[in-house]
């Protein structure tokens, strides 16, 4: 980690709600919820320190499933400012976190939205599966592959 003297506020480290969620994001969204919570996970069971781990998230970089990156950033500490995250367009939808020599891949469970055309509350729809998300297990979220 790096080390600075005195500093008070070096890698503070915090949980987020929804409702901070949906205030940084300006709504709530399955993938922002999706990305926080697999970032979470890269920072608790990976690397605690946001100055070693590099993010690489994987998807079609367009919204929605581009949100992904600001749940990712939320949630592990990467950030587009410190050049440790990456958007990277793909087919499919992942995340890889990389420090010291290690890595580890994140593939979250596929899910389905509510269809836009046809769902006349399709918005709140949307914010109410979002929300379900933020609650639900690692496992039930995502798997997890460890590369060495």
């Amino acid at each position: 980690m790096n080390s600075h003297t005195g500093c008070h506020y070096l890698n503070l480290d915090r949980t987020f709600t929804v409702e901070d969620l949906a205030a940084f994001h300006s709504h709530l969204g399955p993938y922002i919820v999706l990305g926080y919570r697999i970032g979470r996970f890269a920072r608790e069971q990976f690397c605690s320190d946001p100055f070693s781990l590099n993010a690489r998230v994987f998807c079609s970089a367009v919204p929605p499933q581009s949100c992904l990156a600001d749940g990712v950033q939320l949630g592990s500490g990467c950030t587009l400012g410190k050049r440790n995250i990456e958007l990277i367009q793909s087919d499919e939808i992942y995340c890889e976190f990389e420090s010291g020599g290690r890595a580890v891949r994140v593939v979250p469970a596929p899910f389905s939205l509510p269809d836009r055309e046809t769902e006349v509350d399709y918005e709140r729809l949307v914010e109410e599966y979002a929300e379900k998300l933020y609650y639900l297990t690692d496992g039930d979220l995502f798997t997890v592959e460890r590369r060495p």
